[in-house]
């Protein structure tokens, strides 16, 4: 038998997961936590809503036969995770992939001053800088301006960003886009080592990438550093399960005890057993699962057939070719343009919800993101019946689309920002003002204003907007209706 062999072999276990389950039949009493004990019968209105068997299989951290040892079942559930995805180590997080961009954030703080990070990141590598104190310097993503939608950051972009940055601690970007833009991370890649820097890649969106041909390349085979993989987004797993993984390249030497020692800075102590499990199982079913990877693809690719043959409305990533930072898409996202078939993406999102039980992940003022999870395949004739059934609305030709504000001037660090002494004050009389707090329209979750930046007028206008929109959310305001904004400094 080939070391291939073995390790298909070993790749159809779930170790830990199996482990658990298997626990989880013995017949035990339980008189350490968690406080339900596994009884069902007695913490019967808990069972009522999940059942009795995740209470069962509920079981705390540092036990015998799971997770201690260096040959425990954990161990081996990493391992093969690390080997999965072409990783020298894994880390398996139960605070989603944000644990992960804050892990690799205060990691970097050790290997230089500022970190070089893609202005559209998640918040949650803002919340990193915040923690960090590691000042940023940005680059700028291309944006859609019709779309109103940021992609990424090109290989030239970085390289000047770099050179301007000679304390530079690493190279932080984003790929795949919530939209399913896909940069050169290869490219990336070789501008930061050029440079003497790792590169660090937040792939929360393309934890599935690499396990099908028709899937575009991971970036840890691309010749990323240190990856984050919000597997639970696409991959599989339970909600609040992702892995980080760490490359077998030029910097893991310097990374692996950084990200060790602030990964236990960070996971809870009472990791929860059904989490990381499922991210074991979620492993197991992205190597096998080619028949229903291939079904999931052709599900999306009906969806996109269905959208283009309506005539109404248009496919995102059709318009990818007009941005050079573009290199592919995901083809498991289906992104819509819905605001050309005379609906905004806000509504159409709510018509879809309320009117049609379809949901999708996420709405922007012109579009709308359905995403088909690696191994589901979803109806593409009810998505499709329900896209067109939606009624346009009247005079939105005339309406002025809502377009991404640019960034106001930085004037002080995230964190110097926002330990600052400060104050909430009128949202127009935030204007001109330092702000505190980092303010996103969520999802996705990219920051429109961070903590340090100044508040314009225009990020005002585009706030309420947002929150004025059906479904519109802004993460991180002082109130839902961003009635006002906290800035540094008193009245």
């Amino acid at each position: 038998m080939s070391t291939r062999d073995i390790f298909d072999l070993d790749q159809q276990r779930a170790p830990y997961a199996e482990a658990v389950a298997a626990a989880a039949r013995g017949d035990w009493l339980r008189l350490n936590v968690p406080g339900h004990g596994a009884d069902p019968e007695r913490f019967d209105g808990l069972a009522a809503l999940v059942g009795a068997a995740p209470l069962r299989l509920d079981w705390p951290p540092l036990l015998e036969g799971l997770d201690l040892g260096p040959d425990s079942p954990m161990e081996r559930a990493l391992a093969l995770a690390a080997e999965a995805w072409g990783a020298r180590r894994t880390w398996f997080l139960t605070n989603g992939a944000s644990q992960g961009n804050r892990i690799a954030v205060l990691a970097a703080r050790a290997l230089g001053g500022t970190l070089v990070v893609q202005r559209s990141v998640h918040s949650s590598v803002i919340d990193g800088l915040v923690l960090s104190g590691l000042p940023a310097a940005f680059v700028r993503p291309s944006v859609d301006p019709d779309l109103g939608i940021a992609h990424g950051v090109g290989a030239d972009d970085l390289a000047r960003a770099l050179a301007a940055t000679p304390d530079a601690a690493a190279a932080y970007v984003v790929s795949p886009s919530y939209f399913g833009a896909v940069a050169d991370v290869r490219a990336l890649a070789g501008v930061a080592h050029a440079a003497g820097v790792p590169l660090i890649v937040d792939e929360a969106w393309g934890s599935h990438f690499g396990f099908h041909p028709r899937l575009p390349a991971g970036a840890l085979a691309l010749g990323a550093d240190l990856v984050v993989s919000s597997t639970h987004k696409l991959g599989g797993s339970l909600t609040q399960a992702a892995m980080l993984h760490l490359a077998e390249g030029p910097y893991a030497d310097r990374l692996e005890p950084l990200v060790q020692r602030v990964f236990h800075l960070t996971q809870s102590t009472s990791a929860s057993a059904l989490l990381l499990a499922s991210l074991d199982v979620a492993r197991r079913e992205l190597v096998g699962g080619g028949k229903r990877l291939e079904a999931s693809l052709e599900a999306a690719d009906a969806m996109r057939a269905a959208v283009r043959a309506g005539g109404r409305f248009a496919v995102v990533d059709d318009g990818f070719g007009a941005f050079p930072d573009i290199v592919g898409a995901d083809p498991l996202r289906v992104a819509v343009d819905t605001r050309v078939g005379g609906v905004p993406g806000h509504e159409a999102r709510r018509r879809l919800m309320r009117e049609h039980g379809v949901l999708v992940e996420v709405a922007t003022d012109a579009a709308v993101v359905a995403v088909v999870g690696a191994g589901a395949a979803p109806s593409a004739e009810r998505f499709a019946a329900a896209l067109h059934a939606l009624p346009a609305v009247p005079g939105l030709e005339r309406a002025e689309p809502l377009r991404l504000p640019e960034p106001g001037p930085v004037r002080m660090t995230a964190r110097e920002a926002f330990l600052a002494p400060s104050t909430a004050v009128p949202a127009r009389e935030a204007v001109g003002r330092v702000s505190a707090d980092t303010l996103s329209a969520y999802p996705p979750g990219i920051p429109n204003v961070l903590p340090g930046e100044e508040i314009t007028a225009e990020l005002v206008e585009f706030l309420h907007r947002t929150v004025a929109a059906p479904t519109g959310h802004v993460r991180g305001a002082a109130d839902h209706a961003v009635t006002t904004c906290r800035v540094v400094g008193g009245r």
